[in-house]
């Protein structure tokens, strides 16, 4: 082989080693990220944040962690302050600290790790104890104070793994079979008493409503005896006689003539069956 072309060989072989070197001598950190840079094995001290970074070639790797909001459903069970059973369903939104992600690489590894050792216990024991400040009807009446107790014991016992809590929700929250038949015999008394109020009240009602009429009855009998007492009672007699007589559809008399002024009451008669009368009195 001619020298000229050994040389060459050779000078591309430096080249693409060079040019290997060169590019494994940086890492970019995208925004999102942080990354670990370990040298034969060991980490570093300092997280890389996003941006280009040295790093050593051929004896060094980076491992990048996601820091943007990540998000896990996580199960939970626990007794409650009178000892029922209470089972839930978490959603937990969290994000790892970009700055103590070196912590995180040397005491947990992976964000799966993290997640199983770590986060799933704590979730479990922070349901604990909010649950046991109350009881289970409690629990489900006073959902918001449980959560709120919940975020608080989870937040402070993430926050020592370099993981920030930004917010959780329940998506389930279920106890046993036994206490949800205890709600509904409850819920039915409940109605069958608002029941038997309502029926006594409106008894009573009834009753006040009758009592309301007699009185008022006996009220109006005593203004119309007092009117028919006073002077000219008897004309207003007579117009309640004619009044109740048109009233019950009878035919109007073609005669009417007034009888003693001292009975108070009109005595009413049909001149037309006069003649038939005086001749049944012949007979």
């Amino acid at each position: 082989m001619p020298q000229e072309g050994f040389q060459s060989i050779i000078t591309a072989f430096l080249v693409a080693l060079v040019a290997i070197i060169g590019l494994n001598s940086f890492v970019v950190i995208n925004p999102g990220q942080a990354g670990v840079l370990s040298i034969l094995g060991k980490a570093q001290n300092e997280p890389l944040l996003e941006g280009l970074h040295f790093k050593p070639p051929l004896i060094s790797d980076v491992d990048v962690y996601d820091v943007t909001v990540q998000k896990f459903e996580v199960p939970a069970q626990s007794e409650t302050k009178d000892l029922q059973q209470l089972t839930a369903s978490f959603a937990i939104n969290f994000r790892l600290d970009p700055t103590r992600v070196v912590e995180i690489r040397r005491t947990q590894g992976t964000l799966q790790n993290l997640v199983a050792k770590v986060i799933a216990p704590q979730t479990q024991e922070s349901f604990k104890i909010a649950a046991a400040r109350r009881t289970v009807e409690e629990s489900i009446t006073q959902r918001s104070e449980l959560k709120k107790d919940f975020d608080s014991a989870l937040g402070a016992r993430l926050e020592k793994y370099a993981v920030m809590v930004l917010d959780t929700s329940i998506v389930d929250l279920n106890f046993s079979r036994e206490f949800a038949k205890a709600v509904e015999d409850k819920q039915i008394a409940e109605q069958s008493a608002q029941r038997a109020v309502y029926v006594a009240q409106e008894a009573s009602q009834q009753a006040q409503a009758e009592v309301n009429r007699a009185q008022g009855k006996a009220e109006a009998q005593r203004l119309l005896a007092e009117t028919l007492k006073a002077q000219g009672g008897e004309l207003v007699l007579q117009k309640e006689a004619i009044a109740a007589w048109r009233e019950g559809g009878a035919q109007m008399p073609e005669v009417l003539v007034m009888g003693d002024q001292s009975a108070g009451v009109p005595f009413l008669f049909n001149m037309s069956k006069l003649p038939q009368a005086a001749a049944q009195q012949g007979q």
